[in-house]
């Protein structure tokens, strides 16, 4: 859906028709009408021609992220299962999918018991259950699709791996969609706050420090930040997918196809980017021969790094050089946040205001819809940020629930509904989440109790300072810590990075249980985003993104704290106020003010009227 404009270029991919929102609230169809049983039953037949016992089918394309086009979705089109993260393998006579605990209930909706096993990732590791099935066979794998690090448990598992030329699931699905041809686009100096140029001598200062000739970039993410570039390849994250090769002399091998790639593109990127085609990059990896080559082990394809020590390379395993300076936001990034999140904090309490009068006539297709039409009202806004999680009563707790015209229901009065949403900004990347009760009557205690836990954790992980240097997983019990003592938890992370009109998931930070090597760093932006879900009542979630400071607080070292960037009302019905102390009651009563303060004065009267209420004192 993106487009570009005359005059100055900028990038599009919003849907205004209501025809185009319910699509895009739909999983990808089944293609040409086969059963997902034949489907399964083609698959291992181009298995069995291959001598294969087995084959991986992970849910990533060649750039392993979250975020792929519909010629990636292989993951669906074989099992049915639509989430962001999952795993499948096929043997002759058993197949298994994986996923997270965001998408359990998920699974087990959209894939077929009689076909597929289904399983925990963490909690039965695929490993452990592949081994003790395929017997001495190999297990195919595409070296495209899984990164040395990512195939490196199978192995540890005594799993004989076999590479694979020609995958089984692109043999069997016929109709495969082409691959996105969407034009990349220069994201404007004002936007991005520094220059490519400068950008890429930053990454090359840091490949001479290491003594490193070079570091492939397979990240579409960090591709569109060193490069000062945006597209439209793949849902709700402007990406325009391609490879580079940062050189240690500031220069860089970019693998595009040429019609991505417009005049003024071209121009943009200027004579220090050397464009080529996909098809030269082996000829461009065996030229980096005798060379230090950084790579990314876990987030790149492994088909790279085989092709580089093949022609004679040193495959020098490292983290992508550009997911740290990325995700430090600079001055102008900073600022842009505060500026996308204050018009999108109208865009969402208008929408607060209009459900709370809606009197039960909507649904939850309606209701997201009309959020992402108070979005698209304002300045700079491409687009959600993401798929809208718009769950009522029992769909709430089904924490990735993705609305369908199959599943859409009303949203009933005296229920608990939760939506999370976001908004693509020129100038920023949005993510909130608000858990409302619907009324008139008064929320029960149960509800109230667990709602207020939640607000503890996340008014804990609001108000943290700590020392520099510190990772997520330092302040994820913060988090947690009221739920703990009920006997409570909720099964995801508490916060994820977000990138500057780019990924809404973004690393290398996370706040979270598990631990991660990158630590919180000034100009950083997270989300807070503690919840609690009982399946089949309801689910909760507050989730503000927080952009992280220098803390003045004295002492021997640097501290940091955070800067809350989303400004919409808590929803007082939900709070049981005995269950606060008092500086948690402090924090939320100047929260409201600062909403009421920022935001009111750009809503209409009655909109403004209705916010004094929300963020009266408690």
């Amino acid at each position: 859906m993106g487009r570009v404009r005359q005059g100055v270029k900028v990038f599009c991919f919003f849907f205004s028709k209501k025809k185009a929102f319910l699509a895009y609230l739909s999983p990808p169809s089944d293609n040409a009408g086969m059963s997902h049983a034949t489907r399964l039953a083609t698959v291992r037949a181009a298995m069995s021609a291959q001598d294969l016992a087995g084959f991986l089918v992970p849910r990533g394309d060649e750039h392993l992220g979250e975020y792929v086009p519909p010629s990636g979705e292989r993951l669906a089109w074989l099992t049915g299962f639509t989430g962001s993260a999952g795993l499948a393998v096929v043997l002759a006579d058993a197949a298994c999918v994986w996923s997270d605990g965001r998408y359990v209930l998920q699974l087990a909706a959209q894939t077929d018991p009689a076909l597929w096993e289904r399983a925990h990732l963490t909690e039965s590791p695929p490993p452990a259950w592949i081994a003790a099935r395929i017997g001495d066979g190999a297990l195919g794998y595409d070296p495209w699709l899984h990164s040395e690090e990512g195939l490196r448990p199978f192995k540890d598992a005594g799993i004989t791996l076999r590479p694979v030329t020609r995958n089984p699931v692109d043999i069997a699905w016929t109709d495969r969609p082409a691959p996105p041809g969407a034009p990349a686009v220069p994201h404007a100096l004002a936007y991005a706050g520094a220059s490519s140029g400068e950008k890429r001598e930053q990454i090359a200062e840091a490949l001479r420090r290491a003594k490193q000739d070079a570091a492939v970039i397979s990240d579409p993410a960090s591709l569109a930040w060193l490069l000062n570039i945006r597209g439209d390849d793949v849902e709700n994250t402007p990406f325009a997918l391609g490879f580079c090769i940062a050189h240690a002399d500031a220069n860089v091998d970019l693998f595009m196809d040429a019609g991505k790639l417009p005049p003024e593109t071209r121009a943009w990127l200027g004579n220090n980017v050397a464009v080529a085609e996909r098809a030269a990059l082996p000829a461009s990896l065996h030229a980096l021969a005798g060379k230090r080559v950084r790579v990314d082990t876990s987030g790149t394809a492994a088909w790279f790094t085989d092709t580089l020590r093949g022609a004679g390379a040193t495959v020098v395993p490292a983290a992508d050089p550009c997911l740290v300076p990325k995700a430090r936001k600079n001055a102008v990034e900073q600022q842009g946040a505060r500026a996308a999140h204050a018009r999108d904090a109208v865009a969402l309490t208008r929408f607060l205001h209009w459900l709370r009068h809606a009197g039960g006539r909507e649904d939850e297709i309606s209701a997201s819809a009309r959020l992402h039409e108070f979005r698209a009202e304002g300045d700079y806004f491409r687009g959600d940020s993401f798929a809208a999680i718009s769950g009522a009563g029992e769909h709430g707790a089904i924490m990735h629930y993705r609305v369908t015209p199959e599943t859409n229901r009303p949203i009933h009065p005296n229920e608990v509904y939760l939506i999370d949403s976001g908004g693509q900004y020129l100038d920023g990347t949005t993510d909130v989440t608000r858990t409302i009760w619907t009324g008139p009557d008064a929320a029960p205690a149960a509800v109230r109790d667990h709602f207020t836990r939640v607000l503890k954790g996340h008014i804990a992980v609001a108000t943290a300072v700590f020392p520099e240097n510190v990772a997520g997983v330092r302040l994820d019990a913060f988090a947690r810590a009221a739920l703990w003592q009920a006997g409570l938890d909720y099964d995801h992370g508490t916060g994820h990075g977000v990138g500057s009109f780019l990924s809404v998931h973004e690393g290398p930070v996370s706040i979270s249980p598990h631990l991660r090597p990158a630590t919180l760093a000034e100009g950083m932006i997270l989300s807070n985003e503690p919840g609690y879900y009982l399946p089949g009542a309801y689910g909760i979630r507050i989730e503000n993104l927080l952009l992280v400071e220098r803390a003045d607080v004295g002492g021997e070292k640097p501290f940091l704290r955070f800067e809350t960037l989303t400004l919409a009302p808590v929803d007082r019905a939900l709070i049981e106020p005995a269950l606060l102390r008092a500086d948690e009651i402090a924090w939320l009563n100047g929260y409201h003010a600062r909403v009421l303060r920022e935001v009111g004065p750009a809503l209409p009267a009655d909109t403004r009227a209705w916010l004094a209420e929300a963020c009266a004192p408690l």
